[in-house]
């Protein structure tokens, strides 16, 4: 049947199908603005930062050798001395018979000290001396090709490692014959008025004068430290459940210590016992020091400086990873929002390896795909968003 609408009724079904319109147009939902990142590949690099201090490899704390009277002392913080250098001079009082056995008896114990210290000299000749023959032979097979370059960067490391000991060995004979030489003099000078005179058991500079004025002091109380500042490795205190991640050889880039160049260095050694320390929060942590040989020295980091350290755990290149920040837990387990059609849909995903911005992705995830990152608490599964795609 046909319906005959006058002109007025025609517009008023006009209008009203244009107000319903508009009202559904405007009562309809805005996309949500947010942020999105494609998945890329590219190198990732997983990094364990922490604070650390350089100190003086072979510092050597020379100490008062007898009881007496400590005269004004001569050097001062930064002041080269050359091995056998009269650093202090001690005035000792005369010996009674008591003293004087005493004084034999430790001359006696220091006699059988700088033995055990030669032996160990020996030894580690003996171990350097086989090291070097094995660096050598490692060297040429390494140019033919038949082991790789970690094994020969192992026994590399150990070569070098065992060069430094054996200085460091070497250095503590002189030392002990020092102090053995020392009261071997108490013993002879047992009049008053005489001085003791302190050598420097190695060449290098004075690092810290304990005592500075003059005064009595004890058998054994430390008057300075000499070191070499050029020989110098860096120790950095990592919690223990990061430890077990680090292994000797792996590269430590040093930053943070006030140059515009980062330092290159090694892990040399994870030392086996932890030690507990309280954090800023007033948490007890167990803490272990890694050993870090730089490559090369750096004559303007000195004992004791502070450096920001990033022990470079793993890399890889061509590896498909997602941001950090775009990656959440759930029941699922991990899990991103990943943009299809205009809307935001969860997705799980299988992570790998992860730094510091950036996360292996193993599975869930392609090249391209966009997702978004810092997910807010109104963004749901299906809705509609708009996507401001960050080039970084």
């Amino acid at each position: 049947m046909k319906i005959n609408l006058s002109k007025t009724q025609r517009i008023t079904a006009i209008a009203g199908v244009v107000v319903v319109g508009i009202l559904i147009f405007v009562m309809k939902p805005a996309p949500l603005g947010v942020d999105g990142q494609e998945v890329r590949v590219a190198e990732l690099t997983v990094v364990l930062e922490e604070e650390g201090t350089a100190r003086v490899r072979n510092s050597f704390t020379v100490s008062s050798p007898v009881n007496g009277r400590l005269l004004r002392m001569s050097v001062d913080e930064g002041m080269s001395v050359k091995k056998g250098a009269v650093v202090a001079r001690i005035m000792p009082p005369p010996l009674g018979s008591r003293e004087y056995d005493e004084a034999d008896a430790r001359a006696r114990s220091a006699e059988a000290v700088l033995e055990a210290a030669r032996a160990t000299e020996r030894q580690v000749k003996i171990d350097l001396d086989q090291a070097a023959r094995k660096y050598k032979r490692y060297s040429a097979l390494f140019k033919e090709g038949a082991i790789s370059a970690e094994v020969f960067e192992s026994v590399k490391t150990s070569w070098l490692v065992l060069q430094k000991q054996h200085q460091a060995a070497k250095n503590n004979v002189e030392s002990v014959r020092y102090d053995l030489e020392a009261l071997q003099l108490l013993v002879k000078r047992s009049i008053n008025g005489n001085t003791i005179e302190v050598p420097a058991p190695v060449t290098g500079k004075v690092l810290r004068v304990h005592e500075k004025s003059e005064r009595i002091v004890a058998a054994g109380t430390p008057l300075l430290e000499i070191g070499d500042p050029l020989d110098s490795e860096i120790v950095i205190d990592v919690l223990s459940s990061d430890a077990v991640k680090v292994e000797p050889g792996m590269k430590v880039l040093v930053e943070g210590w006030g140059g515009s160049k980062s330092i290159s260095g090694t892990v040399r050694e994870i030392e086996p016992a932890a030690f507990t320390k309280i954090s800023a929060l007033g948490i007890e942590e167990k803490r272990v020091n890694i050993i870090v040989e730089l490559q090369e020295p750096e004559v303007r980091l000195g004992d004791n400086y502070r450096v920001q350290a990033s022990i470079i755990l793993w890399q890889g290149t061509d590896v498909l990873q997602v941001p950090v920040s775009s990656i959440f837990r759930s029941q699922k387990g991990w899990t991103v929002f990943l943009v299809k059609s205009g809307k935001a849909e969860r997705h799980p995903v299988a992570i790998g390896k992860r730094g510091a911005y950036y996360a292996e992705v193993i599975e869930g995830l392609k090249a391209g795909d966009v997702v978004v990152i810092h997910p807010t608490n109104d963004l749901e599964d299906g809705m509609k968003v708009k996507v401001n795609v960050s080039k970084e």
